[in-house]
């Protein structure tokens, strides 16, 4: 990499990293290009090298939330399903309910950018897509239920974890984090296990 891109490699992250500070302070619909712009100590014809527009930088953080997420994968979301484990599955749960506090910026902001932006919804749909898919991967592999409930099972399971996370979000802990913990483990036991 030589200095240019790697300079403009910085700039795209200070611009990722402003847009999310700002977001997470003013608003996603409050928060203009100038705004972003200006934080980052550059010009709007700075960020337009880089982002076409406000969605595309939200999006750019919707996949960088995603490879936070799934960088403490390991095994990965349809390994663990496929093997039925209790222990396992509530591993996976904690890791991803310890995440909550880190992502909780990208997240707020996604679903307010979702309200005002079909381009933004559609990138949190495919982003739900994935895990959804990783789990309907893990009960084929494992081949437990029915072909034609694995889906709906899977995104029944996403779902649980996903209005957890979005209520802990907006409220807090209005439910104790351990009991939380133990009762989606539960949960998805059932859906996914039997």
């Amino acid at each position: 990499m030589n200095l240019r891109q790697a300079q403009k490699r910085l700039t795209s992250e200070l611009l990722l990293k402003e847009g999310l500070a700002l977001f997470e302070a003013k608003g996603y619909a409050a928060t203009t290009i100038d705004d972003i712009a200006a934080a980052a100590g550059t010009t709007r014809q700075t960020f337009y090298q880089h982002f076409a527009s406000k969605a595309a930088l939200m999006k750019q953080l919707i996949t960088a939330v995603d490879e936070l997420l799934i960088a403490v994968d390991d095994p990965r979301l349809s390994a663990v399903v496929e093997s039925g484990d209790r222990a396992k599955i509530h591993a996976w749960l904690g890791k991803k309910i310890d995440q909550w506090p880190a992502i909780k910026p990208y997240v707020t902001a996604a679903h307010e950018a979702a309200a005002q932006d079909a381009e933004i919804q559609d990138a949190i749909d495919v982003w739900f897509e994935s895990a959804i898919t990783d789990i309907h991967r893990g009960l084929d592999a494992a081949d437990r239920f029915t072909p034609s409930s694995r889906r709906v099972r899977g995104t029944l399971a996403f779902g649980q974890l996903e209005f957890a996370s979005t209520r802990w979000m907006r409220h807090g802990w209005d439910v104790d984090r351990d009991e939380t913990h133990a009762v989606l483990t539960e949960s998805w036991l059932a859906l996914l296990v039997g």
